[in-house]
């Protein structure tokens, strides 16, 4: 049991370490720990029920790094545009 979201992100930690290591073997170096939180958080977590501590490790070291990849170009995609849209406002 866990006090907090950011407790239980301490606990995987180790496991989200490993993951990234993972994924910079495959070259995508862009990917960073929060973006395996957050996409799994999004897209897995808020959809079940009942987690326990093995289920969030199974999750972030089976994640799908395609789907993982896509998510996080989408994200910076968005973030992007947001950028541009924020200098037009200037304009």
């Amino acid at each position: 049991e866990f006090d907090s979201v950011f407790d239980l992100y301490k606990r995987v930690k180790p496991a989200l370490n490993s993951k990234i290591k993972e994924i910079k073997r495959e070259n995508f170096d862009y990917i960073k720990e929060e973006d395996i939180w957050n996409y799994l958080i999004q897209n897995k977590w808020s959809k079940d029920k009942g987690l326990v501590l093995c289920d969030v490790v199974d999750d972030i070291l089976h994640v799908d790094i395609k789907k993982l990849d896509k998510y996080v170009k989408e994200k910076m995609k968005k973030v992007k545009e947001d950028l541009l849209i924020e200098e037009l406002d200037l304009i």
